[in-house]
């Protein structure tokens, strides 16, 4: 072999080996940057645990979501239902006191005139069972908050309804003269207005 062909064979092997350390240095170079691009191994596990325990916490959260829902439709039907059957049985108290003034006039329903009775005893017997029976409408409705609406002095459109005016010289103009019919209001509402004449 001569000079020149060893020379060239050694050129060769030069290049070879520069080559393969070329290769080599890549390799290290694009494993360095796998490395510094992937996170580590324990960096992996601790975001895959962080997760977990958030998608535990968004599943109880729904859950108690759920129950305080379930919660509040059931408490809106209960207080939807008390509400309906405090307005079916609102007049229940009131009703209950109406029935001794229902008992009373049942009870003067049934005298008759009788041989023992005379016309006059009779008369009597009913009009005493007729004060009975108002006094026991009064008493029941004083006991409801129900007032007679009072017709003393001058006309209140609120609470008097005037069917007629006519002239006096006693009283003023705009004054009650007289009362047709009594008004009754329950506290401040008015449940029927009374029924008067009004001075001109």
């Amino acid at each position: 072999m001569s000079e020149k062909e060893e020379e060239i064979n050694t050129d060769k092997d030069t290049t070879q080996t520069v080559k393969e350390e070329v290769e080599e240095v890549e390799q290290v170079d694009e494993i360095s940057i796998v490395e510094k691009d992937s996170p580590p191994v324990d960096e992996e596990i601790s975001a895959v645990d962080e997760l977990e325990t958030l998608k535990e916490k968004v599943v109880h959260l729904e859950d108690k979501y759920i129950r305080v829902h379930a919660d509040f439709e059931n408490m809106s039907k209960r207080l939807e239902k008390e509400k309906q059957s405090a307005v079916a049985y609102a007049n229940e108290l009131f009703a209950r006191d109406m029935l001794p003034v229902i008992d009373a006039l049942d009870a003067a329903s049934l005298l008759k005139e009788g041989e023992d009775i005379k016309p006059e005893e009779l008369f009597e017997k009913v009009k005493e069972g007729i004060n009975l029976t108002v006094d026991q409408f009064k008493k029941s409705f004083e006991k409801h908050g129900i007032e007679v609406v009072h017709v003393d002095g001058d006309f209140d459109p609120n609470f008097h309804n005037a069917v007629m005016q006519v002239d006096s010289e006693d009283k003023k103009s705009g004054e009650i003269l007289q009362v047709f019919q009594k008004g009754y209001k329950i506290k401040d509402r008015v449940l029927r207005p009374a029924m008067v004449s009004t001075v001109k």
